[in-house]
């Protein structure tokens, strides 16, 4: 790995430490002779996807939006390698919670074309299948929570009479979702690891699970483990404002796909939300 660093990058390494990333891969930090400093993932084993698939998804942040994002030097499907964004090690303050709501409300204010992507992507480790749709609740239904409720029963992670719960749930999604007047482009996987903080402003997203879908969705995934809270929302709400129901039950419904990737990667502890959520409107 450090003479394809060496070799692609054009100087030599002259530091090393270790950097948590988890899912199989390991995590480095990099220092460069020539003042670079870069994060590394490397792929361990086949059970990890191609690394190139999240370079790409960070290109098209990149290309598509205004959010800080690492720029990408090596991309194989073992070795990814980007800028290493420094923080500060504090918490998410007021002051970063309204400037990630400016940010991420300009990402999801251009609009697109179609739901999902120009091709399949990811979510942790997990597959995102993400084909053109011209309506979101159907998608969602589709290729978001049935796709997900239906790969963890597959792997025994999700009971029968729960999954067909959550199908019903799905026949019934048009009575509580909204269509937004057009697809716009997420992050995905917006949880307090993936936000870089430094001072009072947001340094940087990372570990993006992108696709086009209705911004609340996104903003759901902010509140699962207290990401993001008033101040984004109200700041948020002041660029672009949130339809009437969202934090009563629409938060909660979006909120059962994360939870679902969870049940995937971590086990049944996370049963229990699905449970409450689906109890909640009588299913």
């Amino acid at each position: 790995m450090k003479d394809l660093i060496e070799k692609a990058l054009g100087s030599r390494v002259v530091a090393l430490s270790p950097l948590p990333v988890g899912f199989g891969l390991a995590g480095y930090k990099l220092g460069l002779a020539d003042g670079r400093t870069l994060a590394v993932k490397a792929r361990q084993g086949p059970a990890h996807a191609d690394l190139r698939l999240e370079a790409y998804m960070l290109g098209e942040l990149a290309h598509h939006s205004e959010l800080p994002v690492p720029a990408v030097h090596i991309a194989d499907p073992d070795l990814l390698v980007m800028d290493f964004i420094e923080t500060d090690g504090g918490g998410v303050s007021s002051s970063a919670e309204r400037h990630a709501a400016e940010l991420i409300a300009r990402l999801h204010a251009m609009p697109r074309r179609s739901f999902g992507y120009a091709r399949d992507t990811l979510i942790g480790p997990l597959p995102q299948p993400n084909p053109e749709a011209s309506l979101w609740i159907p998608f969602f239904r589709e290729h978001r929570l049935l796709a997900m409720a239906r790969a963890a029963h597959a792997e025994g992670c999700l009971a029968a009479k729960l999954l067909i719960r959550l199908e019903r749930l799905g026949e019934r999604l048009g009575d509580y979702l909204i269509e937004p007047p057009a697809p716009s482009l997420l992050h995905g996987d917006l949880w307090t690891g993936n936000v870089l903080v430094r001072g009072d402003r947001i340094a940087g997203f990372v570990d993006p699970a992108i696709y086009c879908g209705h911004p609340e969705i996104e903003l759901a995934f902010t509140t699962m483990f207290g990401t993001f809270g008033r101040v984004f929302f109200d700041a948020y709400g002041a660029l672009r404002p949130l339809e009437p129901g969202f934090h009563e039950l629409r938060l909660s419904l979006y909120n059962l796909y994360p939870t679902l990737v969870h049940v995937r990667l971590f086990g049944s502890a996370y049963l229990a939300s699905i449970e409450r959520t689906l109890v909640r409107i009588g299913l």
